[in-house]
C-alpha cells in the first residue's frame, strides 16, 4: 500500500473543505494532522484524509478522538481487505494447480 503525502496551508484548507484554523489546532492536537515546517501549514498523510476528515466532523458532528478511531478502523479495513485479495489470490491459484490448470507461484 502506497501512502501519499499533501501539504497545505490553513487558507487552503478553509477554501477547499470548509476547515478553519480552529478545527485544523483540534486536529493537529488530536495528532490526526502533522504540523509543516512552514508556518500555518500542514501535512496530511492521505489525501482522501481531509476531505474525509471535514465530512465527518460537520456532518456527524465527531469530535477529534472519534475521528482518530474512526480512521483507525478504516485504515484496518483497507489493510485487511487488501490481505482478503491477497488470500483469495493465493487459495484460486491452489485449486488451479490441483486441477492441473497451471504452475504453483510465489507470492510475496
Amino acid at each position: 500500500m502506497e501512502t501519499h503525502f499533501l501539504t497545505l496551508t490553513f487558507q487552503e484548507c478553509s477554501a477547499r473543505y470548509g476547515l478553519g484554523p480552529a478545527d485544523l489546532q483540534e486536529f493537529l492536537q488530536a495528532g490526526l494532522l502533522r504540523l509543516a515546517s512552514t508556518p500555518e501549514t500542514i501535512i496530511v498523510d492521505e489525501p482522501d484524509d481531509l476531505p474525509r476528515l471535514a465530512r465527518l466532523h460537520y456532518e456527524l458532528g465527531l469530535s477529534p478522538e472519534a475521528l482518530d478511531i474512526v480512521l483507525a478502523m478504516r485504515q484496518r479495513l483497507v489493510r485487511l481487505q487488501a490481505r482478503l485479495e491477497y488470500e483469495t489470490a493465493r487459495a484460486r491459484q491452489l485449486e488451479n494447480f490441483l486441477r492441473g490448470a497451471g504452475p504453483l507461484e510465489e507470492f510475496s
